[in-house]
């Protein structure tokens, strides 16, 4: 007889959206299951700078401090043109009081990240080797199945799976939208001090975008994203010859940045094509229906321009824990209590949505804008990036995380 496991809240997905989701709903005192699908927590990207907002966040679910420790503070950001040949802004990320801390910028590994989330849960929190591959409803309930054959019934379902979401999927969700455009990433770890200042560099060429951000003292994180014709796709499966690629497009990027993509080992490369979803689909589509909702990469896939994929899928995290939590909070009478409890989970969820969909498509929208200009073929565009808009561009940084989630818990 088939044996099926009955869990209040499954959370599928051991991202940053579905670990911070479930450490939030921890520190309040509510048990979730978070099943992944690979055999130990996956990290793509290698690392990640997190904004003032994220920050927030993880100080709300207690692990701000841990991965400040681990990380360099960065003091501002410097853009500068290879068309040009010359830096075109500069933003500090200093107080008013001449201080760093308020507009607190870091870049962390994403090993780490994950790690600092995963350690604060509870033992057996994580199940792995749990892909799901059919929904099905049962009354107030769903029925998850597992490709190893394994039943799950549950209460609350949250796809925090990606962008190729399951969940999303089930909720009428099309696949996320490919931009055209490339990412190449790469993580370099030196034996000795990298001796580079504490800033986000980034370059913009013709047609190409690249920057290089100090994690820590002996690791430096760098990324390249371009438009390619069609022989160029090719290079995401040749990782030498994507170096080489790499390198010939940054030929005027200075020496003592450069060399941290020279010193990049082949197994450090990473490329991948760029997707979105449009603001329409957040527009029109279901972020929640019933007791089933997604957040992260399943909600808003977004391109990297601003850097708040990974911040805002934080932010979904603690807001959802506090949505979801105000369901849980009260106990109906007995009788009523299956019903009852569905109607909370439903209206806890379309809060969730209604405070989430308009900052989405606000990030997905201005990524995009921006990302389109930064990265622009077109000698006009690049003349008017680099004479007239680059201060603009490198204040949306800034503004777009200037965004505060709240609490775990409401103020009375």
């Amino acid at each position: 007889m088939e044996t099926v496991i009955v869990k209040d809240i499954v959370i599928v997905g051991a991202g940053i959206a579905g670990l911070t989701t479930s450490l939030g709903l921890h520190r309040l005192g509510i048990e979730s299951l978070v099943l992944e699908s690979s055999d130990s927590l996956r990290v793509g990207g290698f690392a990640l700078t997190v904004w003032e907002n994220a920050w927030k966040a993880l100080d709300v679910v207690g692990v701000g401090t841990i991965l400040r420790h681990q990380h360099l503070q960065l003091h501002g950001n410097v853009t500068t043109s290879l068309v040009m040949g010359q830096q075109t802004s500069t933003t500090s990320f200093m107080d008013n009081k001449g201080k760093y801390g308020a507009r607190e910028v870091r870049c962390i590994g994403r090993n780490l990240l994950l790690e600092a989330l995963a350690n604060e849960l509870p033992n057996g929190t994580i199940r792995y080797m749990s892909k799901v591959v059919a929904i099905e409803e049962s009354g107030f309930s769903k029925i998850l199945h597992l490709v190893d054959g394994t039943t799950i019934k549950t209460k609350v379902l949250i796809g925090c799976d990606g962008v190729n979401s399951v969940v999303a999927k089930w909720l009428g969700f099309k696949e996320a939208s490919y931009t055209g455009r490339y990412a190449t990433r790469g993580y370099a770890e030196l034996k000795t001090t990298h001796n580079l200042e504490p800033m986000f560099m980034q370059y913009f060429g013709k047609g190409f975008r690249a920057g290089a951000i100090p994690c820590d003292e002996k690791s430096v994180y760098w990324f390249f994203t371009w438009t390619p014709i069609n022989q160029d796709k090719e290079l995401a499966q040749d990782p030498a010859k994507l170096k080489q690629y790499v390198l010939n497009k940054l030929e005027k990027m200075p020496s003592d940045v450069k060399h941290f993509i020279e010193n990049t080992e082949l197994d450090a490369f990473q490329s991948a094509p760029l997707r979105h979803r449009h603001p329409w689909e957040l527009m029109m589509g279901n972020i929640s229906k019933g007791n089933v909702c997604v957040a992260g990469d399943a909600l808003h896939p977004m391109t990297p321009d601003l850097g708040q994929g990974g911040c805002s899928a934080l932010e979904d995290g603690v807001v959802l824990a506090r949505c979801l939590a105000e369901a849980f909070s009260k106990k109906p009478k007995e009788e009523e209590e299956e019903e009852e409890e569905y109607k909370r989970i439903e209206e806890g969820f379309k809060k969730y949505a209604k405070e989430r969909r308009w900052r989405c498509i606000d990030l997905i929208i201005a990524n995009y804008f921006v990302g389109s200009i930064q990265e622009s073929g077109s000698k006009l565009v690049n003349f008017f990036r680099d004479k007239i808009l680059a201060t603009y561009l490198a204040s949306q940084l800034l503004k777009k995380s200037n965004f505060d989630c709240g609490k775990l818990k409401n103020s009375p």
